[in-house]
């Protein structure tokens, strides 16, 4: 399994650098990137499964079910006191039990949330080494489709309904939705770090934190999905002037 998550990191890399070549949209540059190392993954899971006489949900059940029991052993080996292992140890059958479940959607957003970074450590380097670069715009002004609206609504009213299978596609649908959010509540903090000139140290912290605090990081979640009503950049009002300051 860790053999095939890596084999899908540097399949990444190449399809990135084949998309960056057709000069697509950043918003069909992630996409198609994503969907091409998720259905390569699904087929991976699949054919290791047949080779390894297990079904796919067997496959990752047991991963996680691993992962939780080295997890609790680092837990073990950092002198976590004794009541609080305990707590954790009763508490991984529930805790493999929604993990498994929500396994897709965790997987899509990791994936949703390498392909953004790449792209935007890419785009630095390029520019050092005066290399091609599609022009995607000032991401700092990037704001997802008004639409998605509806699939929030959706997923929420899903977990709503006494249907356990209805909730889990809920479930997952809301956690991609909310990284896709994320994406613009971060283009909001950036827009005003850059507004305000604030200097790289300040940045570094305010990225830290978005990336170590659960507060800050639904915070930005907020901040992008309220954008829409918001519209917390003004940008109706100031984006020409600020396509023209990019």
């Amino acid at each position: 399994m860790d053999v095939l998550l890596f084999a899908e990191l540097l399949l990444l890399g190449f399809v990135l650098s084949e998309l960056l070549e057709v000069n697509l949209s950043i918003e069909k540059t992630v996409l198609y990137a994503c969907s091409v190392i998720l259905c390569t993954g699904i087929a991976g899971l699949f054919f290791y499964g047949a080779v390894s006489d297990k079904g796919i949900a067997a496959l990752i059940s047991d991963y996680v079910e691993t992962n939780l029991e080295l997890t609790l052993a680092i837990y073990e080996g950092l002198g976590v006191s004794e009541e609080s292992l305990d707590l954790v140890s009763k508490s991984l059958d529930r805790i493999h039990y929604i993990l498994v479940r929500i396994v897709p959607s965790l997987v899509a957003s990791f994936t949703l949330c390498l392909t953004w970074a790449s792209l935007l450590f890419a785009k630095r380097m390029f520019a050092k080494r005066t290399l091609f670069f599609p022009d995607f715009g000032p991401l700092h002004l990037w704001k997802a489709p008004d639409r998605l609206v509806w699939g929030i609504i959706g997923c929420g009213a899903a977990l709503l309904l006494p249907d356990g299978t209805l909730k889990t596609i809920g479930l997952n649908g809301l956690i991609v939705l909310m990284t896709v959010y994320l994406f613009q509540g971060i283009a909001i903090v950036a827009f005003y770090l850059e507004k305000f000139r604030l200097p790289r140290i300040m940045r570094i912290v305010i990225y830290s934190l978005i990336a170590t605090q659960q507060l800050f990081l639904f915070v930005i979640i907020a901040l992008g999905f309220f954008d829409m009503w918001l519209n917390i950049r003004r940008l109706s009002i100031n984006n020409d002037q600020d396509l023209a300051d990019s």
